[in-house]
């Protein structure tokens, strides 16, 4: 219920949310006077919490006391803390009839000729290696418009969305085995894209991961072509051929024309970035009622970011169609508590210093607000980061909760859009899928009005409800699926963003 100056969440629980700055001796939910200066987003005691006890938010525990608490009193990270407490995991205990309506609903799209469908038509660069970095930012750059130059090579091509260069770090002087796998994996995860009518792979010629290796696991076909710098002769040569061979493309790329395809093969990745304390009750939900009319229209939407889902995995285990799916996410999970150890570092390091700013206190708060973005559908899957599922509906990926790197392993396993909520304000974009930018409050929607496409705020005053701001959010995807240009692709954000995920060490 909203109460004035403040949100609960739950019936149960023992915070309330500032809906605006609240100063000492103003009172708000259930006559609570509040004893200190509170900011927005920020909780508030509803009653007197003795050190040691759980505090419930979402009617759910977001952490322990670790001194005793005042009715009235600021709760954040100086009174609240992590602690153990055991999960009751109830496998497929809760899952959903999840029937799918039969669907007429459609986006105009592109058919590729092996059946798949695109939102978007671009042509792709991929790098193997770091060394092969520049050139392909080179070629790309070739193939972006100079105003008063009287260069641009894709004014003549206006189905064609761009040439984008996908360069990385990494692709030598790392350790074979599962590093390698998961950079090779999210490669081929791109090169097979959709969203990419030709694909280029430039490398060196001397690095770990090999062109070879890839083109054999791509199945090469006609429109995949690969270059090596040390055979072609150098840097120039190499722009120059790799420039010759994307021009001979362009023609062709640019002939298919957009048409009439479901909703159900549609694939959303879902990600929450730069969150604040409303952003588990406005902008996630409100995606979470997208996603349910997603799969219920047929589609797939991939909720991921495993460190953000630690504490609140129990939730989507009794939503699991099977015992098994269950079970492999808490492994996922137990393998993050383990990798977090032997890194010396906490699941807990997360939230950032700036969710903690926006009110959010501990990783468990984070993860119940998180959670939200993926509804209340069946969790059909857990995949690995960058593999495709071959089921349909709410799917898990393991990633780390690192925008960046999580978004590139979504796209990977088969994402043609992402639908991003944000409470502080990120700016992040995406490429070949295109990215929706939600934000959780009014404020910073007004403030980065060019960075953000859709205003959940009015969830927090009254003036919109989650349902209906769910409903917006699935017409704004359609509309970005059928060629509605997001307010990153108009900034052309979206190629720097390309991070794979980097395990095992630099040798």
């Amino acid at each position: 219920m909203s109460v004035s100056s403040t949100i609960i969440t739950h019936p149960k629980d023992d915070v309330a949310i500032a809906l605006k700055a609240i100063s000492a001796g103003e009172t708000v939910a259930h006559g609570i006077v509040v004893r200190e200066p509170i900011a927005p987003g920020h909780k508030i005691a509803l009653c007197s919490i003795k050190e040691s006890m759980p505090v419930l938010r979402y009617g759910q525990i977001i952490g322990f006391a670790s001194s005793d608490i005042a009715e009235g009193e600021h709760v954040h990270t100086h009174n609240l803390t992590m602690g153990d407490f055991e999960r009751d995991y109830a496998f497929a205990s809760k899952k959903n009839d999840n029937t799918k309506a039969v669907s007429d609903r459609t986006f105009m799209g592109y058919r590729r000729p092996g059946g798949n469908s695109a939102t978007r038509n671009y042509i792709g660069i991929i790098t193997t290696v770091n060394c092969s970095a520049h050139v392909a930012a080179a070629v790309s750059r070739y193939f972006e418009a100079i105003p008063g130059a009287n260069h641009d090579p894709l004014k003549a091509y206006p189905n064609v969305d761009g040439v984008v260069a996908l360069t990385h770090s990494t692709g030598c002087g790392m350790s074979r085995g599962e590093p390698l796998e998961i950079l090779q994996r999210t490669l081929l995860g791109y090169a097979k894209h959709p969203n990419f009518s030709h694909i280029l792979i430039i490398g060196l010629g001397c690095e770990v991961n090999q062109i070879g290796g890839l083109m054999v696991e791509s199945n090469k076909r006609d429109n995949l072509k690969a270059l090596s710098i040390q055979s072609t002769g150098g840097t120039k040569k190499t722009i120059d051929a790799a420039t010759d061979l994307i021009k001979s493309w362009l023609p062709e790329s640019n002939a298919i024309q957009r048409e009439p395809i479901p909703v159900a093969e549609l694939c959303v990745a879902l990600i929450c970035g730069g969150s604040d304390g409303y952003s588990g009750v406005s902008a996630n939900p409100a995606l979470g009622v997208a996603s349910d009319l997603l799969v219920s229209h047929g589609a797939s939407v991939i909720l991921s970011e495993t460190p953000e889902t630690y504490g609140a995995e129990h939730l989507l285990t009794r939503r699991a169609e099977s015992q098994e799916i269950g079970e492999k996410l808490v492994d996922v999970m137990r393998w993050w508590e383990d990798y977090g150890s032997t890194q010396g570092a906490s699941l807990n390091a997360n939230p950032s210093p700036g969710n903690k700013r926006g009110g959010l206190t501990t990783i468990l708060e984070k993860s119940l607000g998180a959670l939200s973005k993926g509804g209340s559908s069946n969790l059909v899957d857990v995949v690995y980061y960058a593999q495709k599922s071959p089921k349909r509906g709410l799917i898990f990926m393991d990633a780390p909760g690192y925008d960046p790197v999580q978004v590139t392993g979504q796209i990977a396993s088969g994402a043609n859009l992402v639908a991003f909520t944000t409470g502080r304000g990120s700016v992040f974009g995406s490429k070949p899928a295109p990215t929706l930018k939600l934000a959780s409050n009014s404020k910073m929607f007004a403030a980065l009005a060019e960075d953000m496409d859709i205003d959940c705020g009015g969830i927090l005053d009254g003036t919109d409800t989650i349902d209906e701001c769910g409903a917006r959010i699935f017409e704004a995807l359609i509309e970005l699926a059928s060629g509605r240009k997001s307010q990153s692709e108009r900034q052309n954000i979206g190629e720097n963003e390309f991070a794979p995920w980097v395990l095992g060490p630099v040798i």
